[in-house]
């Protein structure tokens, strides 16, 4: 799918790569694949219904995402019928999870999905505890899992499940025998979220040295550095970064998309192709789907991401919003709007400004009695709001300017 993005370049971009943190290229492409129906799913008391599955995977379609992880086949008829459906009516390429289990990779073969995704745990942990394996039994099963989807005649994806925990001698002997029968994609997974950006930089370093295969990396975000090490392993040469909307996923999620796409192209400057001008409308979607709330100062989407309420920053964003706003990132982005916020914190100018932009004409020092007023009240916990800012200037007087009157 191809799409036109039509986005405003921020003014102060220039300004921002002559800085300090001026860049050079680290690297020049990144795909994004996102997860959110498969990882986003298993986030917990979270289930999307087939509509819903079908909302979220043509938003993404719709902003040109790479890849939909559209669900695990084998799950359920429901499930089945859900990831074929997606498949069928989206341009993206769509994937489909499956164990290294034979009947696992013939449910997502016959779902019509483009990707196969297959996994096995490689960690000594997850080996004797949860897969109940030993690791020459990973091996095989993984080869053949990995043959039978390229005798299908779809993309390989295999993951190394825990890899971040995972002896690296085994490690690569895992990654090499998959990479010998033609695996099209390794994908570097931080399944517990222990990873941190240097030591998983060094890790999709030392995979990419192993296999001919793309590499795409999976973090979570325990420590809450899910976006950091997705970004980290661009650098590192990954090709691709599995995300989801709203970094919904296990236990403390995963890489947020709408956090690392624009992490890419504002800061990196990397075109990824993605409308990110949806990206608030997808996330408000992926909230009410899920029934997991964003937090007000989640990046990007929160409701504080582009508000102000402290003096001399809405002042100053006010004259130039370069000024306390990164410069290259604008709320018309990601289709987000700015906000000043009225409140114990507020400045004048922001005063002014709101009450010039309710058909108000106050004189300094009326701008001053209003402004007393909203921080006194703010100062009480309440919460300020037009009306209130309405109330307060006719109380001081201020006078309302001239509207035309039509029959």
């Amino acid at each position: 799918m191809t799409t036109t993005c039509t986005r405003p370049i921020p003014v102060g971009r220039v300004e921002f790569f002559d800085g300090t943190l001026k860049t050079n290229g680290e690297f020049e492409s990144a795909r994004v694949f996102d997860t959110t129906l498969r990882d986003g799913e298993q986030a917990p008391r979270t289930s999307f219904s087939y509509d819903e599955k079908r909302t979220i995977a043509a938003a993404l379609d719709e902003m040109g995402t790479h890849v939909i992880e559209a669900g695990f086949p084998v799950n359920s008829d429901a499930e089945f019928e859900a990831v074929s459906d997606i498949a069928a009516n989206t341009s993206a390429t769509t994937c489909g999870l499956a164990r290294v289990v034979d009947k696992d990779v013939e449910a997502a073969i016959d779902s019509g999905v483009e990707m196969v995704h297959v996994f096995a745990s490689t960690s000594d942990v997850q080996l004797e505890d949860s897969m109940h394996a030993t690791r020459e039994e990973v091996v095989d099963r993984s080869v053949n899992a990995v043959e039978r989807v390229k005798e299908a005649g779809a993309t390989a994806m295999f993951s190394p499940m825990d890899a971040t925990r995972t002896d690296e001698e085994y490690l690569r002997e895992v990654v090499s025998a998959v990479s010998e029968v033609g695996v099209d994609w390794i994908n570097i997974p931080d399944t517990c979220g222990v990873a941190t950006p240097t030591r998983f930089a060094d890790l999709v370093s030392a995979v990419d040295s192993w296999t001919d295969a793309r590499i795409d990396v999976h973090t979570h975000d325990d420590f809450g550095m899910a976006a950091a090490n997705a970004v980290a392993g661009f650098e590192a040469g990954a090709d691709q970064a599995q995300v989801s909307i709203n970094g919904i996923g296990e236990r403390a999620g995963n890489a947020a998309y709408e956090e690392v796409v624009m992490t890419v192209e504002s800061v990196y400057g990397v075109e990824t192709g993605i409308d990110t001008t949806g990206i608030v409308e997808a996330s408000r979607t992926v909230e009410e789907y899920s029934d997991v709330p964003v937090p007000a100062n989640k990046p990007i989407t929160g409701d504080n991401a582009f508000a102000h309420e402290s003096g001399i920053h809405a002042a100053g964003v006010i004259e130039n919003s370069d000024t306390f706003e990164p410069g290259v990132m604008t709320p018309e982005m990601v289709g987000a709007e700015r906000e000043f916020v009225l409140g114990k914190h507020t400045g004048a100018n922001s005063v002014r400004k709101r009450l010039e932009d309710r058909g108000f004409a106050p004189t300094d020092g009326e701008v001053r009695q209003v402004t007393r007023r909203v921080k006194d009240y703010g100062a009480e916990k309440n919460r300020v709001t037009v009306a209130d800012l309405e109330r307060f200037a006719r109380e001081v007087g201020v006078a309302e300017e001239e509207r035309e009157v039509r029959a």
